[in-house]
């Protein structure tokens, strides 16, 4: 059973960068791809960027592609958000997932708690 620990959240100001992390832990470790989601209060949990594991091919939501960043430390089971220019409407918690496939965002993984993300005005 893999497990996800998503961390780094936290509240940050209006402009300011996060750096979310992923980690995996469990059985042997190698999705063919991940993803980030996230959920703000009152919304439904929306896709924000994935990764495919093996090359490192990315795709995001066309609204975040210009300040988010999608990577990943294969050693260490490790994907990470990297997130600039942060805007009170990126307040949400993130998660992360193992997707389907490259532009594929269907979920195939178990959710874990998340990590709270609060950009204050």
């Amino acid at each position: 059973q893999v497990q996800l620990v998503e961390s780094g959240g936290g509240l940050v100001q209006t402009g300011g960068s996060l750096r979310l992390s992923c980690a995996a832990s469990g059985r042997a470790f190698s999705p063919y791809a991940m993803g980030w989601f996230r959920q703000a209060p009152g919304k439904e949990r929306e896709f924000v960027a994935g990764i495919t594991w093996r090359l490192g091919s990315t795709w995001y939501v066309d609204s975040l592609k210009d300040r988010f960043t999608v990577s990943r430390d294969n050693a260490k089971n490790t994907m990470v958000l990297r997130m600039d220019r942060l805007k009170p409407e990126d307040t949400a918690v993130y998660y992360c997932n193992i997707v389907q496939g490259f532009w594929d965002n269907t979920v195939i993984g178990s959710w874990g708690q998340g990590t709270q993300v609060i950009v204050s005005s």
